[in-house]
């Protein structure tokens, strides 16, 4: 799926220290197989929340010698850590860079009072502020993509990397007649999708999936494809994160390009 992801154009690979129970090691197949230059791909990696180390130099350290790079082109700071001081953060991340191990960081889950103190403190002390936001980006979440992060990029210019524009696997139709044996939901540890799904908020959501069917049909593309190019359409979206379990999923999703610049205003 890797090959096949950047055969078909996609050179940006998100990884985590808890992706795969920690052996986030998947992402480097492509410059072994193309044998293409490193410069070529972007790879970022998160650290922080749920995985082993605390400390942000080990992590980093530790996601590196997993990932087999010297290098990652952005280290994300997943969710900020409540018992550590922001600044310290900021240095620590600046630090990580200065050795080399990244060229930029970032923030997953922040808020924006939480950037906009890492971006001042940053300023303060001559340090390395953070360059983008991974946020949670759909049909059913928008503000913080639409109304709280343009703020940002226009103030201190904090790009937005989106994820989940499926509302993980909702918007895909596949629960509507409840949740199947092999989907995420049923697994163990993914108990908060299921309720998710089966909360009221869910039901109403599930409501609405019958008129995107709708609007899919007219622009002759599947729901997931649909949903995909609404987020790739918002100029306020730097990069939309995609992930698939099978070879099959991820062709129906980068489709979703052509869908995208061929509706062009149809989508928003």
């Amino acid at each position: 799926m890797t090959t096949l992801a950047y055969e078909s154009g996609i050179n940006l690979f998100d990884t985590s220290e808890v992706y795969n129970c920690g052996s986030n090691i998947f992402v480097f197949l492509p410059m072994h197989v193309f044998n293409c230059r490193r410069s070529s791909l972007v790879i970022t990696t998160k650290i922080f929340w749920g995985g082993k180390y605390v400390h942000i130099f080990l992590s980093s350290t530790a996601s590196l010698g997993r990932l087999q790079l010297e290098y990652v082109d952005v280290v994300f700071a997943n969710r900020p850590d409540p018992y550590t001081p922001i600044e310290e953060t900021v240095r620590a991340m600046t630090y990580v860079i200065n050795r080399g191990m990244a060229l930029y960081w970032g923030t997953s889950r922040w808020n924006s009072m939480e950037i906009m103190e890492a971006y001042s403190v940053a300023r303060q002390f001559n340090q390395i502020p953070p360059i983008c936001e991974q946020a949670e980006y759909h049909m059913f979440q928008r503000e913080k993509v639409e109304v709280q992060l343009p703020q940002l990029y226009h103030k201190i210019g904090i790009g937005a990397m989106t994820w989940s524009p499926l509302a993980c696997g909702l918007i895909s139709g596949k629960y509507r007649s409840g949740i199947p044996p092999s989907a995420r939901a049923s697994l163990k540890g993914y108990e908060w999708i299921k309720e998710k799904i089966m909360s009221e908020e869910g039901h109403r959501e599930q409501l609405k999936l019958q008129e995107l069917e709708t609007l899919a049909q007219r622009l002759q593309c599947t729901l997931p494809q649909l949903a995909i190019a609404w987020c790739l359409r918002n100029d306020k979206v730097n990069s939309v994160l995609l992930g698939a379990s099978r070879p099959a999923q991820l062709v129906e999703n980068i489709r979703a390009i052509q869908v995208s610049v061929h509706t062009g205003s149809k989508c928003n």
